[in-house]
């Protein structure tokens, strides 16, 4: 099962005012918000675009390790959860664009914008993009 949901930590900013966020697994990850609440929303963008920015580079996205008790879990937006779910089965199944296009009886310019991640797929093509590699969507409500 994969997961998209990474412990992050907020540090007080003495000096600004606020609370700087980071993240041990994506290092990338480095945001601040005002009150806690905007830090916690501000640290799901940061996510988002750290998984988005690994998928456009072609980079390994990091499993979640557990969080830590200084830490709290904030979630990858649902959307941006789902193409990370494809760009990974895509790479372990180790097949390229052309084969995804394929097994989707799609062109391969429609395969790409799957695995697009500022591209906005609706759910029924990436649940059978998943399908066509073995996987399935579940939702858990936390």
């Amino acid at each position: 099962m994969m997961q998209f949901t990474y412990a992050v930590k907020l540090r007080r900013d003495k000096r600004d005012g606020g609370y700087v966020v980071t993240c041990r697994d994506l290092p990338e990850v480095i945001t601040q918000g005002d009150t806690v609440e905007e830090a916690v929303a501000e640290a799901a963008d940061a996510l988002e675009e750290a998984v988005a920015g690994r998928i456009d580079d072609k980079r390994d996205i990091p499993v979640p390790t557990a969080k830590k008790r200084e830490e709290r879990n904030v979630s990858v937006p649902p959307s941006m959860a789902l193409k990370a779910a494809v760009y990974l089965a895509v790479r372990e199944a180790g097949i390229s664009n052309s084969e995804l296009a394929r097994r989707l009886r799609l062109d391969e310019k429609e395969a790409r914008r799957i695995l697009d991640p500022h591209h906005p797929t609706k759910l029924p093509r990436i649940e059978a993009a998943l399908a066509a590699l073995g996987r399935e969507v579940r939702m858990e409500l936390a």
